[in-house]
């Protein structure tokens, strides 16, 4: 598996650190699990580090689409930061940029759930 997810928590948010690549197969399966598992836990503020996400195929976008769609089914929110230009651009053409919550910095996600 070429995806590494770290976790940690910055004033009660979850921020997963996402790196490598986010594409079909072991990748998505387990940032979908580690979601999954968060929400499971009561975490209903998460945030996707996308900062060292060096690939991302249309499967990887289809896992942060349903990231967010579980999260909100579950009452929560989850946001995106430094997200690569390349994935940025990807959502554009597939209008799913609307369908995120997209923060240049960390601080300016974490400040967004108050």
């Amino acid at each position: 598996m070429d995806l590494t997810i770290n976790r940690r928590e910055n004033q009660g948010i979850v921020i997963l650190d996402l790196s490598g690549r986010i594409v079909l197969g072991e990748e998505c399966n387990a940032l979908r699990n580690q979601v999954k598992s968060l929400l499971e836990q009561g975490h209903k503020k998460i945030v996707l580090n996308l900062s060292e996400a060096n690939r991302v195929d249309s499967a990887g976008i289809g896992t942060l689409v349903e990231a967010v769609i579980l999260t909100a089914k579950d009452g929560g929110r989850l946001k995106l930061i430094n997200v690569p230009r390349l994935l940025h651009s990807s959502l554009v053409v597939h209008r799913l940029l609307q369908a995120f919550e997209i923060f240049p910095t960390e601080p300016e996600a974490i400040a967004s759930f108050q």
